[in-house]
């Protein structure tokens, strides 16, 4: 109850503080209202910031902790003060960063710093980055509603849960309350926040989470850091916090790459770019928030066994980091690329020259096979035998990682294209695979004698090596399909017929420049293929079921894709559509001979007909 008792009274003070801070804002006029680079499109109250700072504070006072954590508190009031006077008279972003500099140099001043590195001048430096860094990663995650206050519960959730047990007695038990009740206040201010919002939460608010957080991971750091491994006390805060650090890293590397101010504000955010892949305000703030909870839940494991959950943590950054890609290559900067260019900058798309792109696959290999080795290590032996053979995996590690290399250059994996990933190009990687495995170990062979070395390990090494690679390749089809599938936005086509056909039809639907396409699912006579699932969609039923969802308007256009059909069947469908306004298009697969060269050997062409309406 000790720790329950400050989250609990923030959570009822919040319930009602937020009310009237919104009732206060829209008499007084402090609301935000609609621009270009604001994602809401009518007047929002704010100072809901005030309402989740006041019910914080109260509810630390009350508890008795505000003295016990009186740098923490007050580094939190500053930036909460600061906060509200931009939400009101909207200060310049060089004052901003002096006050945040000025209010993150507080904790160095009492002692608190990361202890990253072992160099005191470096970790303080680390920390006023990651103070001052964390602070406006939340500001800038303040873009739609309920992502920043749901990824500050998140965050905070896995932060108590790798904080406890604690007790009374505990260096830490007055942050622990200082976190409970922030998570007290932030979950009240939710309830009104999620889409549709009621409120928003103001730089006032925004700061304040993120002060809060950054102050934790050194107060709560300080207290429970002893003796454990430096690389825990790294991942751990990153993993936590690692949506901010995401967002704020996509976001600044796509507007310096396309010739824009960093501190512009735009809807260029990851959020604002699952939507503008199809996905609902909802889904997408869900989706980063069940990534956020990945990425904490991996950060609270992390403490029960750095050596295998570090395996775990780097499975997930690179699928973060593949995440990152496909998200930066999504176009958000629609008029004004042009400008951009002209002016010298680059977009994200245009950035994708070759050269660039196979040098990324590389260094990624690169992670993936040294990540593989150590991965097959540690599944060979147990934790004592690990470390007496660790002096091999270090010796043999580098002629692994260039053999592998090596064997992939040479097998052809990177002269594959990522978008269409298909099972030839996986046949290539599991040769590669198979041919950088027997090379190692041959010239391991030759240099060592394989004394001490086990082939257990490369065979584990092999399997492990062959499935991330393939997976790392097709993650781009991955996460399209998996986002496309779940898209809630464009125009619901049903496509008729659940053949090759079909299955080309949908590809070139979800391919066509500027799709808003949603697929509904298939329509096939064919009783047989009922309950099937043909590239993820459904087959929904027959000719019966296509009336049905046309005369219910589920549907704006079909897409007949079948080579052959009975003639009446087409009227039926052209009368179908047309009684109901609904889009009817062919796709026309065939071969069309150019030149005739006498050998009967003709060029191909597909087109494909999809008319607007």
């Amino acid at each position: 109850m000790q720790i329950g008792f400050p989250f609990l009274f923030a959570f009822v003070a919040g319930l009602v503080l937020v009310p009237v801070c919104r009732l206060g804002a829209l008499r007084l006029g402090f609301v935000a209202r609609p621009r270009e680079d604001r994602w809401h499109k009518r007047d929002i109250a704010l100072l809901g910031g005030v309402a989740i700072g006041a019910s914080l504070f109260v509810s630390l006072f009350v508890a008795g902790s505000v003295r016990e954590t009186a740098v923490l508190s007050s580094a939190a009031a500053l930036m909460f003060a600061m906060g509200l006077a931009d939400d009101i008279w909207s200060l310049k972003p060089a004052t901003k960063l002096v006050i945040e500099i000025g209010v993150a140099s507080l904790f160095l001043f009492f002692g608190y710093r990361l202890n990253w590195v072992g160099s005191v001048t470096i970790d303080w430096m680390l920390t006023l980055v990651w103070i001052v860094g964390l602070t406006n990663a939340f500001n800038l995650l303040d873009n739609m509603d309920g992502l920043c206050a749901g990824i500050g519960v998140v965050a905070g959730a896995s932060f108590l849960l790798s904080a406890l047990p604690v007790t009374a007695a505990s260096p830490a038990f007055f942050h622990v309350q200082y976190l409970a009740a922030l998570l007290g206040s932030l979950l009240a201010f939710l309830v009104f926040n999620v889409h549709p919002a009621s409120i928003f939460m103001g730089d006032s608010g925004a700061l304040l989470i993120g002060m809060s957080l950054a102050g934790l991971t050194l107060t709560l750091g300080s207290t429970t850091a002893g003796g454990q491994n430096v690389v825990s006390v790294i991942a751990v805060p990153i993993l936590v916090l690692l949506i901010p650090i995401f967002d704020t890293t996509l976001v600044t590397i796509s507007r310096m790459l396309s010739g824009r101010p960093t501190s512009q504000g735009g809807r260029d955010h990851s959020s604002h770019r699952l939507v503008a892949i199809g996905l609902s305000e909802r889904s997408a703030v869900a989706l980063l928030w069940l990534l956020a909870a990945a990425g904490g839940g991996i950060g609270v494991a992390f403490r029960a066994s750095v050596a295998w959950w570090s395996i775990v943590a780097a499975v997930f950054a690179v699928g973060m980091t593949m995440f990152a890609v496909y998200l930066g290559g999504i176009r958000v900067y629609e008029n004004s690329d042009a400008a951009a260019l002209q002016r010298g900058g680059l977009t994200p798309i245009v950035v994708d020259f070759v050269y660039k792109r196979r040098v990324a696959e590389v260094l990624l290999d690169f992670m993936l096979v040294t990540l593989c080795y150590y991965a097959a290590y540690r599944l060979k032996f147990e934790t004592v035998e690990f470390a007496a053979n660790f002096p091999y995996f270090t010796r043999s590690l580098p002629v692994v990682v260039a053999v592998q290399l090596i064997a992939f250059f040479a097998a052809g994996v990177y002269q594959g294209v990522w978008r269409h990933f298909s099972a030839s190009d996986a046949v290539t990687i599991v040769r590669g695979a198979i041919a950088g495995t027997i090379a190692a170990q041959l010239i391991i062979l030759y240099l060592y004698r394989f004394q001490s070395y086990s082939r257990t390990v490369f065979i584990i090494y092999g399997i492990i090596v062959v499935l991330m690679v393939i997976g790392s390749r097709a993650s781009f089809r991955v996460i399209s399909e998996a986002l496309q599938r779940r898209r809630q936005t464009g125009r619901r086509v049903l496509v008729y017929g659940a053949g090759d056909g079909g299955a080309m039809a949908v590809r070139e639907l979800l391919n066509a420049p500027n799709a808003t396409i949603r697929i509904v699912g298939f329509i096939d006579d064919d009783p047989r293929k009922r309950r099937n699932r043909v590239r993820g969609y459904p087959v929904l039923g027959g000719f019966d079921t296509l009336s049905q969802l046309v005369s219910s308007k589920s549907a704006d256009a079909v897409v007949l894709s079948m080579r052959a059909v009975d003639p009446a069947r087409i009227r039926d469908l052209e009368e179908l559509c047309t009684a109901h306004a609904v889009q009817l298009s062919r796709l026309h697969v065939g071969l069309e001979t150019l030149i005739d060269s006498g050998h009967r050997l003709p060029l191909g062409g597909v087109v494909r007909t999809f008319p607007k309406r």
